[in-house]
């Protein structure tokens, strides 16, 4: 299924291009492509695409993109839908609302390199260093036949300032200084690849 996943996929630089459904953005940096899977969930009758887009610096990731999308496989199912986004721990989330059909929300998290999804990129032999990362969540359906999520996340020492690693520190109602700069370069660019989505109609 793998290189059926990848034609219905283009990164081109910074443009990334999906024909199904047929949309479009920026990205925020150049990425690769490391890793793509498909599987079915015929409960749901849907097939999922996965694609793991990675900016690495050296062996390391500075940057992860996961991008998700969610394709009706029964013409006769009712359209499809998705839950509402929501934060790992609510008062490291700074940001949560909606931009024409596009629900987001921007928090803190933590990367985990033992996560079962993220080993295909590990055995690679790319390095996914256990730190916090800004994460910025994108959710949209397309006419009741795909439904797509985009997470991004970038490690949060990877903005060339010096930020705390202690998570009270991150806080909503707390921060501030470094960390405060940090989020808000993260908050530009995750804004502008919202506002860089083009959807098409068939």
């Amino acid at each position: 299924m793998a290189c059926t996943v990848q034609k219905d996929l283009e990164v081109q630089g910074k443009k990334l291009v999906s024909q199904k459904p047929p949309f479009t953005l920026t990205l925020p940096s150049g990425f690769n492509l490391a890793h793509s899977f498909s599987h079915e969930s015929p409960e749901e009758s849907s097939v999922t695409r996965g694609y793991f887009l990675v900016k690495t610096k050296g062996k390391q990731i500075e940057e992860m993109i996961i991008l998700q999308i969610a394709d009706k496989t029964n013409p006769q199912a009712g359209p499809m839908s998705a839950p509402p986004l929501k934060p790992y721990l609510e008062r490291r989330s700074y940001l949560k609302g909606k931009i024409r059909e596009l629900d987001y929300l921007i928090q803190l998290m933590a990367w985990n390199p033992d996560a079962p999804s993220l080993q295909p990129i590990v055995k690679q032999g790319i390095i996914i260093p256990s730190r916090l990362a800004l994460q910025g969540q994108i959710q949209f359906l397309y006419q009741g036949e795909h439904a797509v999520s985009i997470r991004y996340s970038r490690d949060a020492n990877s903005f060339g300032t010096r930020v705390s690693e202690k998570g009270d520190d991150w806080d909503k109602a707390l921060i501030s200084g470094n960390q405060k700069r940090v989020y808000e370069t993260f908050y530009k660019n995750f804004m502008g690849m919202i506002d860089s989505i083009r959807m098409k109609t068939p």
